[in-house]
Parts: C-alpha cells; sequence; structure tokens
C-alpha cells in the first residue's frame, strides 16, 4: 500500500473516531435521558418515528461505524495474521458495506 493511501487511511480512521465520540455520548445521555424517565422502548419509537433530525443523526452515526470498524479491522487482521493483499481490502470493503447496509436499513426501520 502506498504512502498516500495509509494516509487517507489513518485521517479516515481519526475522523470518524471524533464523529462516533460525539455519536456515542449523545445516544447514551438519551438512553439514559429515557430510561430515568420511565420511557418504554415503545414510548421512545413513538416520539422518534418520523423524525428527520433523528434518522439523520444514526445515519452520521452508522456512516461513522461503517467507515472505522474496518479500517480497524484491517490494521488488526495485517498485524495479527500478517495478512496484507488485495483479499484483505475486499474483505474490510464488504465488511464496511455489510455494515451501511445493517445499519441504514436499522435507520429506516426505526425512523420511516
Amino acid at each position: 500500500m502506498n504512502v498516500r493511501m495509509q494516509v487517507l487511511l489513518w485521517t479516515a480512521q481519526r475522523a470518524s473516531a471524533a464523529v462516533l465520540a460525539v455519536c456515542v455520548i449523545v445516544h447514551l445521555v438519551t438512553i439514559i435521558y429515557a430510561v430515568r424517565n420511565g420511557l418504554s422502548a415503545a414510548e421512545v419509537l413513538g416520539r422518534t418515528r418520523g423524525s428527520i433530525a433523528w434518522a439523520g443523526f444514526y445515519s452520521i452515526f452508522v456512516a461513522a461505524v461503517a467507515v472505522h470498524a474496518p479500517i480497524g479491522l484491517r490494521s488488526v487482521l495485517a498485524e495479527t495474521f500478517n495478512w496484507r493483499g488485495r483479499a484483505l481490502d475486499v474483505l474490510v470493503i464488504a465488511m464496511g458495506a455489510a455494515l451501511a447496509l445493517w445499519g441504514f436499513r436499522a435507520v429506516c426501520a426505526v425512523f420511516a
């Protein structure tokens, strides 16, 4: 892998980590708020269904996960198993695509 691609992956990993940090905090604060106020899952879904703001937030969350996790997995597999090359790249791209697909399906199911 060339230096330019390594810099791109490093930057994407760090940028997605920053987005994930904010998203996780907002998500946890929301869960704590719901639990402390005695909201059931049905009540939470009732309040959020159709909300463009929450759908947008969770879409950003999903996109950050779909970028961050495969890059991290790529590094772990390369270091642990000394795996390099096209097969590794194909696997992590497929993992990113699968995470994005599953995540956006969940966003659509919850907020549609």
